[in-house]
């Protein structure tokens, strides 16, 4: 039995506090807000972020970080994506070097367009890491139902060891060394969520929304190779299984704020509502960043950042995108 530690008291934080409870180690949960702690602790129930899902029994809550990290044979980090920064920061001082952090922040950094593993990288520097993606609604991993997630790891000897202690019978953990394709894949689903969503707000149909699928999946691809992932990366778990979810699922809050975007809703409106965290929101401005870095054609992409983060009217941005040129499907840039 491990001490494993659990870095972010949101949603998923909670539910894989669950998961590895459920494997059989000791879990310590790192929550911000002292009410949130105060229930799990007392309740076992996280009603702001996971409300009406009972939490499994032995899961320990602390806000003080050295409570977290002492002893934790690794850690899962797992706050929103532009708060990583701010939390590795603060745990520096009480992390183990040597220590084992597997980041499951689906996101890429505002202003810097850092990956989250380039961040803990820089933030802490003698940690070894990780990445965990894939198909998994915070909801259905804390009961119990059926997952399946890519880890990432470029040393797959630790790789082997963390999935093996992370994994349950029906939380299945695949082993990937392509760290880089498996962070693009969690980010491009996010932003590709709002796209499809806008696409079922505006009534277009189920042919719309799995042409929007297909061609984010081709945009994910291409980004990622451009950065240095691998293709079969964008075939897996990471990739397509974890799009196929957030785009086609209402209970994605990528893809519901979409459809309220496609409703005619206004973006702050609809944020003011909620207490989670649209990662995709955060994440098309800095993917928009890097496609014309890299000179990416990513049509989808730059049009959901235009929409959030230029003030685009969506009628507009959707006839733009309607009237791109006839090209082949497969065919260079295309």
């Amino acid at each position: 039995m491990a001490r494993i530690g659990v870095i972010g008291g949101g949603a998923f934080g909670t539910a894989l506090a669950c998961v590895i409870r459920r494997s059989g180690h000791d879990v310590v949960l790192w929550a911000r807000e002292p009410d949130v702690a105060e229930w799990i602790n007392r309740d076992r129930m996280n009603p702001i972020f996971l409300r009406g899902v009972p939490l499994i029994p032995g899961i320990v809550a602390t806000t003080d970080l050295a409570v977290a990290a002492e002893d934790a044979e690794f850690l899962l980090l797992a706050p929103p994506a532009q708060h990583v920064r701010g939390v590795t920061n603060r745990l520096r001082p009480f992390l183990k070097p040597g220590t084992p952090v597997v980041t499951c922040s689906k996101g890429i950094e505002r202003g810097t367009c850092a990956l989250m593993s380039q961040v803990i990288a820089e933030t802490l520097p003698g940690a070894l890491i990780a990445v965990l993606s894939g198909p998994s609604f915070a909801n259905e991993i804390a009961i119990d139902l059926p997952t399946g997630v890519t880890l990432a790891c470029r040393d797959l000897a630790l790789g082997e060891r963390l999935a093996a202690a992370i994994g349950t019978p029906r939380f299945r953990t695949y082993l990937s060394d392509d760290v880089v394709g498996t962070h693009i894949g969690g980010v491009l689903k996010n932003v590709l969520a709002i796209a499809c969503g806008i696409a079922t707000g505006k009534k277009f149909g189920n042919s719309a929304r799995s042409a929007l699928v297909a061609r984010g999946l081709a945009e994910m691809s291409r980004l990622g190779l451009a950065l240095g992932g691998r293709l079969e990366t964008f075939m897996g778990l990471s990739g397509v299984g974890d799009l196929n979810l957030s785009c086609n699922s209402p209970n994605s809050r990528n893809h519901s704020l979409g459809i309220a975007l496609g409703e005619g809703r206004k973006l702050r409106d609809v944020l003011g509502e909620r207490v989670t965290v649209q990662e995709g929101v955060h994440s098309a401005e800095s993917v928009a960043a890097l496609a014309r870095r890299h000179d990416v054609d990513m049509p989808i992409t730059l049009a959901v950042d235009q929409v959030l983060n230029h003030g685009a009217d969506v009628d507009q941005t959707i006839a733009q995108l309607l009237a791109h040129p006839y090209r082949f499907e497969f065919s260079g840039k295309a």
